[in-house]
C-alpha cells in the first residue's frame, strides 16, 4: 500500500495571516559574535522567524561592514540579492579579512510567499591573528629549575596608556592553566585555558577585550600560571611533564587609540615573576592547596613593588602550533547547594550536593589564620553509609585551604576539577552550613539543543542522568570520567556517545576541534590511537570502535549540521584510517586481530555460571563489522565531496568486506557467528546481513532477549544500536522491553540504586551495594548513555530526513505502556518537535517544523478519521500501510488526532539455539 502525501498548503483552506519573515539567531561558525576566529572564510548562518506555515528561504543578502551603521565607505562585502534556500554554513567570499579585526554583518531574506524581511540586527565576528606572523609578543619562563610539585607562577608587567582608548584587546596562551589579571581584575569568564590539545602540534589561543578595564596612566597585567595537563601528573602512568618541564606564557596586548595608533604591550624580558604566591600545589587530579596568608595584596596593581620578584627568561617555541579558538570556552555554568549536612557513622562529616557533578567547591569560612580545611571529593558512599573514595585509583581529589584570618573569606580553587556528588570536610572552624558550601558546576559552555520527557518518571530520570552525564565529561574534550587519575579523550567512548550528544548540546565546534587532535596524533600508518591526546602511547596499536571515531564522528557532525567543512578538514585523517585497516586485513577482508577492547564491559554472569550464555562476541567479527562500516560511510563522505573516485572505491570495498563477512560469520538460516546480542546488532545496524535473511537474524537476537527474560548482554559497541535495530526490525516492543527493564543489567538498574548520571559498569554497585572492581569504577561515565538517541529517535520519533534537517522525518513508535512521550531539538534552521499523546482512546501528534525546511510526518497506526488541527482531513486515495499514514508538510506546527489501535509485536523465532 502507498503512503498518503498531503500537502497542506493546499488542504487547508484558513492560513495564519501573512507575515513577513524575521531572519535572527545570526552565528559565525556556530557562535554568537565570536572572537578571535583563526578562518579565513568563516560561515555565517541564521534562522527565519515566522508564524506563517509553509515557508521556504528563496534568496538571502548578506552584507559585512568593518563598522556601523552599515555605510558603503565600510562595507567590504555585499553579496546582493542572491536566489538560494541556504541559510546555513554560508561562506564568507569577500576580501581578504585583517588581522585582529571586528567586521560587522547583517542579513535579509526573501521567502516563498513573496514576503521580504527587514535587515537583520548586526552581529559581528572578530579575527584573530591569522598567522605566525602577527605575533610579536615573546613567550616567557621562570628561571628556577622546575620540579614534580611547584607553587602555581604568578607574573606581572606594568605598562602605560596616555590617549584615548577605542578597543583592546589582550592574546594569551599558556604552557599549563593560566589565568589573567588587569589593573588587579579578573580577564574574561573562561575557565582552564588554554585548554587541552595536542600540544606539540597544536596550541589554542584566547582572546579577550580588556576595553572596560584598561585605564589613563599606569596599568598593570598579570597572570597565574598552574601545571594543567601541560606538565602536571597526568594518565593512570603517573606521567609528569609529558609535554614540557617548565611553565611558559605568551600574552600580547593590542590597544588601538582614537588616533588610529595602535599599541603593544608584549611579554617579554621585562616581565617580574614569582613562585611564592598562595597557591602552594595544584594538580588535574590531586586538586589544589592554596594558602591564604600567602596572598600578595594589590599585586597586580600599579602601586605595588615587584622589586623582589625575579625576571624571566625568554622562550623560543613555534607559533605555528598556535591556533586561534576553535572549541567552546570552558565556564562555571551552574551552582548547586548541599540537600544533605550529615555525619557518617564513623564520624566523618559530609555534605550532599544531590547530584554526580564535575567542578569544585567554592568554600565561605571565618576563622583564625592558619586554621587549614580539608575537602575531600567523592561519587558515592558506600553500603554503611561512609565516604568512598577508592575508586579514585591515585587521584588525590582534595582541596587544603589554609585561612588568613580577619574576616570572611570566600575560595574557589583555580588549576583543577574533580568528579564528585559528596564533600568530606574537616578542620572546619564551627558547624557546617549550606551557606558556606556551594558546588560549582564546570564544563564546556555548549548550548542546550534537545529536550526530551515521558510519561515515565524512570525514564526522565534516566534522560536527566544522560545529559548529566554529558555535562561532566565534556570538559574541552570528551573525557572518559572526571574523578579518577585518568579523564583521558577515549575514543571508543566519544564514537559511541556522538550522536546522543549531538542531540543534547550544540556540539559542533566542540567535536570539530578535538577531531582536529584525532587527525594530529594519527599514527604514521593511519592507525589511530585510544586516547586523544595520546599521552597513553601504546605503540601504534588500535583497536576497532575506538579507530573509528576518525570515520564516525565527522559523518554524525555532517548528518546532523550538514557541516561539509568537518568531512573536508577530516577527510585526510578518515582516508588514512580505513587504508591502514585495508592494508592489515589483506586480501580476505577479515580484520584478524584488530579488536583489542571486544565489546568493552558487556554483561556477562559469573565466571562458572553456565546457566545462560556469557555474551561473548567474537573479537575479529567486531572488527570486520566496524572496518565495513567505516569504509562504506567513507565512500558516502567520498561521495558528499564530489569524489566519484574514492566514492566507488571504498563502496566496492564494503561490498568484499560484506561478502567476506557473510561467508565466515553468517551461516545459511541467520545466525550470527557466536550468538550474540552484539554480534546481531552489528551485522543488522552495518547492512552486512543478506536481505533474505535479516528476519532470521533479527529474529534470533530477540530469542537472546527473551531468553536473559528482556536483558541485555551488550557492551560499549553493541549497546547503542541495540534498540535501533530491534526497532528497525519490527521489534520496538522489545527495544520497550529492554528500555524498562529494572534488573541488573539493564539501563534502569543504576536509577534505581539512585544514579544521578551514567554508570561505567551495569553494576558499578551491586544488588547487594558493594562494588565492581575498584581498578575501573566510574559513577559518571557517559557510554551506555548512548540509548538516548533511541528515545529521540525512534520512541519520540524526530530524525533526519536531509543533513542539518533540512528536510524532517517524523516517526514515533508509541507503546502502549507509555501515554506521551515529546522531543524538542534546535536543529540549525530552528526548533524541531515531535511529540504523541493517548488519550481517551485516541492519538495525538503534535509536530513543529522550522522555516526553510520540510517534513514527512509518519502517524503510527493511522487509517481513517485523521484530523489535523482538529479539522478532518479528506484526500483521495488514503491508504494505510504497516507503519501507518505518511504526511508531507511544511514549516508551522500541527496536531494530528485519530483513533489508536495498539501496535501489535512480531513474534520470535522459537527455534531452539
Amino acid at each position: 500500500m502507498k503512503p498518503l502525501f498531503l500537502y497542506f498548503l493546499f488542504i487547508l483552506p484558513v492560513m495564519c495571516m501573512a507575515q513577513n519573515p524575521v531572519a535572527e539567531g545570526l552565528t559565525c561558525e556556530y557562535m554568537v559574535n565570536p572572537v578571535g576566529i583563526d578562518m579565513v572564510h568563516p560561515r555565517l548562518s541564521w534562522k527565519i522567524s515566522t508564524t506563517q506555515r509553509n515557508t521556504l528561504q528563496q534568496a538571502y543578502n548578506i552584507r559585512v561592514s568593518m563598522g556601523i551603521p552599515f555605510a558603503s565607505a565600510k562595507t567590504v562585502w555585499n553579496t546582493g540579492k542572491v536566489s538560494s534556500d541556504s541559510s546555513i554554513m554560508v561562506t564568507y567570499k569577500g576580501p581578504a579579512l585583517k588581522p585582529a579585526t571586528r567586521y560587522y554583518w547583517q542579513v535579509k531574506v526573501w521567502d516563498n510567499q513573496h514576503h521580504a524581511s527587514t535587515w537583520s540586527k548586526p552581529a559581528y565576528f572578530e579575527t584573530g591573528m591569522l598567522s605566525p606572523a602577527d605575533w610579536t609578543a615573546n613567550w616567557v619562563q621562570p628561571r628556577e629549575e622546575p620540579q614534580r610539585k611547584m607553587p602555581a607562577l604568578m607574573l606581572r608587567k606594568q605598562f602605560a596608556v596616555h590617549k584615548k582608548i577605542i578597543s583592546a584587546r589582550a592574546y594569551a596562551t599558556a604552557h599549563g592553566l593560566y589565568e589573567l589579571y588587569l589593573n588587579g581584575k579578573r580577564v574574561g569568564d573562561q575557565v582552564l585555558t588554554p585548554g587541552w590539545t595536542e600540544y606539540k602540534k597544536r596550541l589554542q589561543y584566547q582572546v579577550y577585550d580588556i576595553t572596560p578595564l584598561l585605564q589613563q596612566g599606569d596599568n598593570v597585567i598579570g597572570a597565574m600560571i598552574g601545571d594543567g595537563w601541560f606538565r602536571g601528573t597526568i594518565g593512570y602512568a603517573n606521567q609528569w611533564g609529558f609535554w614540557g618541564k617548565k611553565q611558559a606564557l605568551l600574552c600580547q596586548l593590542q590597544i588601538t587609540y582614537a588616533d588610529g595608533t595602535v599599541q603593544r604591550v608584549n611579554s617579554d624580558g621585562s616581565w617580574k615573576s614569582t613562585l611564592n604566591g598562595p597557591i602552594t600545589g595544584n594538580g588535574i587530579y590531586d586538586g589544589e592547596t592554596y594558602d591564604a596568608r600567602k596572598e600578595i595584596p594589590g599585586w597586580c596593581n600599579k602601586a605595588f613593588n615587584d622589586t623582589g620578584w625575579a625576571t624571566v627568561d625568554t622562550a623560543t617555541f613555534d607559533n605555528k602550533l598556535l591556533v586561534g579558538v576553535e572549541s567552546v570556552p570552558v565556564r562555571k555554568i551552574q551552582e548547586l547547594k548541599p540537600i544533605a549536612i550529615f555525619k557518617s557513622p564513623k564520624g566523618t562529616q559530609i555534605i550532599d550536593f544531590g547530584q554526580n557533578l564535575t567542578g569544585w567547591v567554592r568554600l565561605k569560612v571565618n576563622g583564625h589564620a592558619g586554621q587549614t580545611i580539608n575537602i575531600r571529593h567523592a561519587e558515592v558512599l558506600d553500603k554503611f553509609g561512609e565516604f568512598y573514595t577508592a575508586n579514585l585509583r591515585s587521584a588525590t581529589a582534595a582541596i587544603n585551604y589554609t585561612l588568613r584570618g580577619g574576616g570572611t573569606e570566600v575560595f574557589e580553587p583555580h588549576f583543577t576539577f574533580m568528579g564528585f556528588r559528596y564533600i568530606a570536610v574537616s578542620g572546619f572552624p564551627g558547624d557546617l552550613t549550606p551557606e558556606n558550601f556551594t558546588a560549582v558546576v564546570v564544563h564546556s559552555d555548549m548550548p542546550v539543543t534537545g529536550t526530551f520527557t515521558c510519561s515515565d518518571t524512570m525514564i526522565n530520570k534516566l534522560q536527566h542522568n544522560i545529559l548529566w552525564g554529558q555535562k561532566g565529561n565534556f570538559l574541552d574534550i570528551p573525557t572518559d570520567c572526571p574523578q579518577r587519575d585518568e579523564r583521558l579523550g577515549w575514543t571508543g567512548d566519544a564514537q559511541v556517545f556522538s550522536r546522543t550528544a549531538a542531540f543534547n548540546m550544540q556540539v559542533a565546534p566542540f567535536l570539530a576541534k578535538w577531531m582536529k587532535d584525532v587527525a594530529a596524533d594519527q599514527f604514521p600508518d593511519g592507525g589511530v590511537p585510544f586516547v586523544v591526546p595520546d599521552i597513553l602511547q601504546t605503540n601504534q596499536a588500535t583497536s576497532a570502535g575506538w579507530g573509528d571515531v576518525a570515520v564516525i564522528v565527522p559523518w554524525t557532525m555532517y548528518q546532523v549540521y550538514a557541516d561539509k567543512n568537518i568531512l573536508q578538514t577530516q577527510y585526510t585523517s578518515m582516508k588514512a584510517y580505513v587504508d591502514c585497516i585495508v592494508r592489515r586485513a589483506g586480501s580476505k577482508y577479515i580484520w584478524h586481530g584488530g579488536s583489542l577492547f571486544g565489546d568493552w564491559l558487556f554483561y556477562r554472569p559469573g565466571i562458572y555460571d553456565f546457566s545462560e550464555p556469557n555474551g561473548y562476541t567474537n573479537p575479529d567479527l567486531i572488527a570486520t563489522a566496524f572496518y565495513a562500516y567505516s569504509s562504506k560511510l567513507l565512500s558516502q563522505a567520498a561521495g558528499v565531496l564530489g569524489n566519484t573516485a574514492d566514492e566507488k572505491k571504498y563502496a566496492d570495498i564494503y561490498a568484499e568486506i560484506k561478502k567476506a563477512f557473510v561467508h565466515n560469520y553468517i551461516t545459511p538460516t541467520g545466525r550470527i557467528f557466536a550468538d550474540s546480542q552484539t554480534g546481531y546488532v552489528l551485522a543488522l545496524k552495518f547492512g552486512l546481513v543478506p536481505d533474505s535473511l535479516k528476519a532470521k537474524a533479527a529474529s534470533y537476537l530477540v530469542d537472546d532477549i527473551r531468553s536473559r527474560k528482556n536483558h541485555l548482554s551488550t557492551g560499549f559497541l553493541g549497546t547503542p544500536y541495540l534498540c535501533q535495530v530491534l526497532s528497525q526490525n519490527g521489534y520496538s516492543n522489545v527495544a520497550y522491553d529492554l528500555l524498562l527493564q529494572k534488573s541488573y543489567p539493564s539501563w534502569l538498574y543504576p536509577v534505581k540504586m539512585g544514579a544521578t548520571t551514567i554508570w561505567e559498569r551495569w553494576d558499578g554497585i551491586k544488588t547487594d551495594s558493594t562494588f565492581q572492581d575498584k581498578s575501573m569504577n566510574s559513577f559518571n561515565h557517559y557510554s551506555y548513555g548512548a540509548v538516548g538517541d533511541w528515545m529521540y529517535q525512534q520512541m519520540a520519533g524526530l530524525q533526519i530526513g536531509k543533513p542539518g534537517y533540512k528536510h524532517v522525518i517524523i516517526k514515533p513508535e508509541p507503546n502502549p505502556k507509555f501515554t506521551f512521550a515529546k522531543v524538542t531539538f534546535e536543529t540549525m534552521y530552528g526548533q524541531a518537535q515531535s511529540g504523541w499523546e493517548v488519550k481517551d482512546g485516541n492519538m495525538q501528534v503534535h509536530v513543529k517544523i522550522p522555516p526553510n525546511t520540510t517534513a514527512d510526518v509518519t502517524l503510527p497506526q493511522a487509517s481513517s478519521g485523521v484530523k489535523v488541527d482538529g479539522q478532518p482531513v479528506t484526500a483521495n486515495n488514503l491508504h494505510s500501510n504497516d507503519d501507518g499514514v505518511t504526511v508531507n508538510v511544511g514549516s508551522g506546527e500541527y496536531t494530528f488526532s485519530y483513533p489508536w489501535v495498539e501496535i501489535k509485536e512480531k513474534k520470535a523465532l522459537t527455534t531452539a539455539k
